[in-house]
């Protein structure tokens, strides 16, 4: 076991010795990669109390006091980049090369646009007769998933720093060692006490006290739509203030007029990167039936420079999946989709290696919108291929889903294909394979969440407004320097 870790409460790391562990095991190989303490509604409980203690100091900082110490977390992991993309690697399974670019590079950009949106907040301004004054919305409750925890927990602990507000952090239990360097990196610099804490635990032992507390103020989770379900639930109980960024069935559409070539590299690099575990994955795409032919022929070449491999090679494109309880989840759903009558084209439930949670990456066609693989969130490396004969209806197929967190379309003409990403109801479009903006919000319609996250919309998720009726002309008075 190389290391066992213990909570970060009130400013200091406690105590391992007589604690429960969760073990940390590495889907390539099942092999042991650490432990964190199981955390219980004591730990919780100890974690909300400094922090509501800690809460008045934090918000009454200056801006340039909270700046400060966001970007002296951004420098810490620049600092320890490689030790951060290893730990992913060996926790999650991510190849060695995107967890360096766009595990740990992502989550050092979202500081600094966030950042930047901080620098030109202003949080007193006059409307109509009133002074309207941005104040932090007080003890945050961070829950972050596994397919990118570092990303989350930035998004998530940044924004909510920035804004004056104080954070108890629950990370994914099936990752959750990435957030123990966060915690050594706000020790060392000496974050104040009580300012954030990272409680190590399940779902029924630390989230659900955890978003039940009444000390805490606001909930922000990433995961899945039925987890969501449940955390909206409990913390409606205390109306407390939500943000969920939850599941995506996104869609890319390509249009007549599209190079095929590109758009088959664009949708399977998005389906497939991270292993297909990404919320934001196109896993549908609408073709034109005129295409449909050539389109999953040059597919089904393409597949090839996804195959899976060892995540500690820099050449390896496709890792194993997070843990086997996810392949097993991954590999049902391909035996649905074979058994609803979709034709599989490349790729299957066989395993394409022996050991650890690899999967095939999977392509199938004809695939109706009454089957469950067209509807359900698969979270691995499945595409669904659907043909269509009019753009209103590749329209109508994309918008027929109950998520509505990401899309895609694909033409030779830039203004044919936003007209087309107008009418999706999404939350986020990509032309022509374009992908994450951590300057841009991001977040979904419908069922794919609440609120948005990264960049000023991101930052003031994390604000209360409050109105101060006949103080109009005081909107300039304010130092917050």
């Amino acid at each position: 076991m190389t290391r066992v870790v213990g909570h970060y409460i009130d400013g200091a790391f406690q105590t391992t010795v007589g604690r429960e562990l969760i073990e940390v095991d590495n889907p390539a190989d099942g092999s042991l990669v650490g432990a964190v303490v199981a955390g219980d509604a004591a730990d919780v409980d100890a974690a909300v109390r400094a922090a509501v203690r800690a809460f008045p100091g934090w918000a009454a900082t200056p801006m340039g006091e909270r700046i400060a110490l966001v970007e002296g977390i951004a420098a810490g992991l620049e600092r320890r980049r490689d030790e951060l993309a290893e730990t992913l690697t060996a926790e999650m399974g991510a190849p060695i090369g995107f967890a360096r670019a766009a595990q740990v590079g992502v989550a050092i950009a979202d500081l600094a646009h966030l950042i930047a949106a901080a620098r030109a907040h202003v949080d007193r301004a006059a409307v109509s007769n009133s002074l309207v004054v941005s104040e932090p919305a007080g003890v945050v409750a961070a829950i972050t998933p596994w397919n990118f925890p570092l990303h989350q927990i930035m998004l998530k602990l940044g924004a909510a720093l920035l804004a004056g507000c104080v954070v108890v952090l629950k990370p994914s239990e099936v990752a959750p060692l990435n957030a123990a360097i966060v915690a050594e990196i706000l020790d060392e610099l000496d974050c104040p006490p009580g300012v954030v804490a990272v409680v190590f635990g399940d779902g029924a032992g630390v989230g659900e006290p955890l978003v039940a507390h009444p000390g805490v103020d606001m909930v922000t989770f990433t995961g899945s739509r039925a987890v969501g379900e449940r955390v909206a639930v409990a913390a409606g109980r205390g109306i407390k203030r939500v943000a969920l960024e939850l599941g995506g069935k996104s869609a890319a559409i390509v249009l007549d007029d599209a190079p095929v070539a590109e758009s088959v590299a664009g949708v399977l690099g998005s389906c497939f990167a991270n292993t297909g575990q990404t919320c934001a994955a196109l896993t549908r795409v609408l073709v034109p039936r005129a295409l449909a032919g050539e389109w999953e022929a040059a597919a089904v070449h393409e597949v090839a420079r996804w195959e899976p491999g060892d995540p500690r090679e820099s050449s390896t494109a496709m890792g194993p999946l997070a843990s086997e309880l996810q392949r097993e989840r991954v590999v049902a759903h391909i035996e649905a989709a074979i058994a609803d009558g979709a034709r599989l084209v490349a790729g299957g439930a066989e395993p394409p290696r022996p050991g650890g949670a690899f999967v095939r990456p999977t392509i199938f066609a004809d695939v109706a919108p009454d089957m469950r693989l067209f509807r359900e969130e698969v979270f691995g490396p499945v595409l669904a291929v659907t043909a269509y004969d009019t753009l209103d209806e590749a329209i109508s197929l994309a918008n027929d889903s109950d998520y509505g967190l990401s899309g895609g379309v694909w033409s030779a003409d830039e203004r044919r294909a936003v007209d087309v990403a107008l009418r999706l109801r999404t939350g986020t479009v990509g032309i022509n394979g374009a992908g994450l903006d951590v300057g841009a919000p991001f977040g979904g319609y419908k069922q794919s969440g609440l609120g948005r996250e990264a960049g000023t919309e991101g930052f003031q998720e994390f604000l209360e407004l409050k109105t101060i009726m006949g103080a109009a002309g005081l909107a300039a008075s304010g130092d917050d320097s």
